[in-house]
């Protein structure tokens, strides 16, 4: 007769569950960048904007897509090098 396993936790490891999340980020920035970069044609319709205002907003919006990503990558490397696995497998599962 073979023993039950024990029960699942309810909660994730806080390791697990932040690295995700941090995936979660990294996959949602390209969408995001796409809606602040068409923002300003939205913005077009309600009346005229000087375009030296949309090309600092635009040239905004791409160095802080820059510096987020590079902060996820850094935080992914750091979560990589540690040796979490992202997958959120458990050992000893079939």
């Amino acid at each position: 007769m073979k023993t039950p396993l024990p029960p699942r936790p309810v909660f994730l490891a806080r390791q697990g569950y932040r690295s995700r999340r941090m995936i979660d980020l990294s996959r949602l920035l390209p969408v995001a960048g796409l809606f602040l970069f068409l923002l300003p044609l939205l913005h077009q319709t309600s009346g005229p904007v000087g375009t030296s205002a949309t090309l600092v907003y635009l040239f905004s919006v791409w160095f802080g897509l820059i510096v987020v990503a590079g902060l996820l990558a850094r935080r992914l490397s750091r979560v990589d090098e540690d040796g979490s696995d992202a997958g959120g497998d458990r050992e000893g599962e079939s």
